[in-house]
C-alpha cells in the first residue's frame, strides 16, 4: 500500500505537493473571506473564482506543450511555485498596508490561474519519471490520499489563523509554504528511473499552435486516449456541481448554516481519502472496469444526496461519494498516464486538468437552471445522467472497461 514512499525521490516530491496544497487549500478559504469583507457581494465571490478558471482554458494546453518541449520539467513547476510565492506575498503586503481593494483580489487569482496552467500539467507529467510506471497507480493513489488529508486539516487550521492573527499573515505563510514546496523539488531527481523502466524522453520540439495542433490530433487519433479523455471531463461536469452549490443546497434543503456545510465538505474528504488509500494497495489490473464501477458509485450517491433533506441521511451518503470522487481522479489519472506516449505525456495531462476549468465554468449554467427550477432537481439529474453515462461505458461501450 506505502510501497513509493520507499523511493527517496517520491517522499521529496511528496513533500513538495503537500506544501503546495497546503497553500492552495488556505488560499480558497482566506480569498473568499477577504473578498466577502470587501464587498459584501456573492456576485464577486463567484467572479474572482471565476478569474481563477479561464486560465485554465486559455492556457492548459501551452502549459502541456511547454511540458512536453523542455527536457526537465522539475525547473517549470519551480518556478511556478516562486511565481505563486510571490504572488502570495504581495497580496499579504497590501492587506498588511490596509491598502487592498477587490481590484487586487480578481488580478492575484487571474495571474494564478494562469501559473497553475502552466505549471501543473509539467507535474502530473513528471510523476512516471520519478516513480517509473510499475509504481505509477500506487504513486497517484498516495498524492491523492495526501491532497485530501490536506484538503481537511489545512482550512481549519487556516481559520484559526485567520482568526488570531489576520488576513495578511495567511497570505505570508502560503508564500512559506509555496517556497517549501519549489525547495523540495531540489531533492527530486527525475533522470533515473527506479529499474531503468522508462526510455529517455524523445521531446517534441513544436512549440506553440503547431504543439497544440499535433497533440490534439495524437489524442483524438489513439484509440485508448481519445474515449478515455472524453469520458473524464463528461464525468468531471456532472459530478463536480454539487461541490459549488452544496452552500445553497444546505441552506435550503437542509436549512442549516456553515457548520453543518463545513462537516458534510470534510466528510467527502474523509470519503476520498479511505478510496485512495484503497486505491494504493490494490494490484494494476481491471483498472477501467474500476475506474468506471468508481464514477458509477458516485453518480449512485449523489443521487441518494440531492433527494435527502435530513442530516444525519446525508452524512453517510458524503461519505461513499468521496469513495467514488476517489476512484474517477486516481483511476482516471493513473490511466491516461498509463496509455499515453512520454513526448505527448504533459499534452494528454493539461487536457485532462482541463475538467475542473471546464467544470467551473458549467457550474454557471447550472446554478441558473437550478435557480429555475430548484437545486434538488438539477442536482439529481445530474446525477441520474452520470450513473448513466457510466452504465453506458460498463456494459454498451467495451473500450473503456478493457483498459488495463
Amino acid at each position: 500500500m506505502f510501497e513509493s514512499f520507499a523511493d527517496r525521490n517520491f517522499r521529496w516530491f511528496y513533500a513538495s505537493m503537500l506544501g503546495q496544497m497546503a497553500s492552495l487549500n488556505m488560499q480558497m478559504l482566506v480569498r473568499g473571506y477577504l473578498t466577502y469583507e470587501l464587498t459584501g457581494s456573492y456576485a464577486a465571490l463567484g467572479t474572482v473564482f471565476l478569474a481563477n478558471a479561464i486560465p485554465g482554458l486559455g492556457l492548459a494546453l501551452y502549459g502541456g506543450v511547454l511540458a512536453d518541449r523542455v527536457a526537465n520539467r522539475k525547473r517549470i513547476v519551480q518556478v511556478g511555485q516562486l511565481l505563486n510565492a510571490v504572488n502570495a506575498f504581495v497580496v499579504g503586503l497590501l492587506v498588511l498596508s490596509d491598502v487592498i481593494a477587490f481590484e487586487h483580489l480578481l488580478v492575484a487569482s487571474f495571474l494564478q490561474g494562469g501559473v497553475n496552467a502552466i505549471m501543473m500539467p509539467a507535474r502530473q507529467a513528471m510523476m512516471p519519471e520519478v516513480v517509473g510506471m510499475r509504481r505509477l497507480m500506487n504513486a497517484v493513489a498516495l498524492n491523492a490520499a495526501g491532497r485530501d488529508s490536506i484538503r481537511l486539516l489545512a482550512p481549519a487550521l487556516g481559520g484559526v489563523l485567520l482568526a488570531a492573527f489576520g488576513a495578511a499573515w495567511i497570505y505570508f505563510l502560503m508564500a512559506g509554504f509555496y517556497t517549501f514546496a519549489s525547495a523540495m523539488l531540489l531533492r527530486v531527481r527525475t533522470d533515473a528511473l527506479a529499474g531503468q523502466e522508462a526510455q529517455p524522453r524523445r521531446r517534441d520540439e513544436r512549440g506553440g499552435l503547431g504543439g497544440i495542433a499535433d497533440g490534439l490530433r495524437y489524442l483524438a487519433r489513439d484509440p485508448n486516449l481519445r474515449p478515455l479523455l472524453v469520458s473524464t471531463i463528461a464525468f468531471a461536469l456532472l459530478a463536480m456541481p454539487y461541490v459549488f452549490l452544496m452552500p445553497g443546497w444546505v441552506a435550503d434543503v437542509l436549512h442549516e448554516g456553515p457548520a453543518t456545510l463545513g462537516i458534510l465538505l470534510s466528510l467527502v474528504g474523509v470519503g476520498s481519502l479511505a478510496g485512495a488509500i484503497v486505491i494504493a494497495g490494490m494490484e494494476p489490473r481491471r483498472r477501467g472496469l474500476l475506474y468506471l464501477s468508481a464514477v458509477a458509485l458516485q453518480g449512485v450517491a449523489l443521487t441518494g444526496f440531492a433527494i435527502s433533506e435530513v442530516f444525519w441521511i446525508t452524512a453517510p451518503i458524503m461519505l461513499v461519494v468521496g469513495v467514488g470522487e476517489a476512484g474517477r481522479m486516481s483511476l482516471g489519472n493513473v490511466l491516461v498516464q498509463s496509455y499515453v506516449a512520454d513526448e505527448y505525456r504533459g499534452r494528454a495531462m493539461s487536457v485532462f486538468m482541463m475538467q475542473r476549468s471546464l467544470a467551473s465554468l458549467g457550474t454557471f449554467f447550472v446554478g441558473v437552471l437550478a435557480s429555475a427550477i430548484g437545486v434538488q432537481w438539477v442536482l439529481g439529474g445530474l446525477a441520474v445522467a452520470l450513473f448513466g453515462l457510466a452504465s453506458v461505458g460498463l456494459f454498451v461501450a467495451p473500450g473503456l472497461r478493457k483498459l488495463d
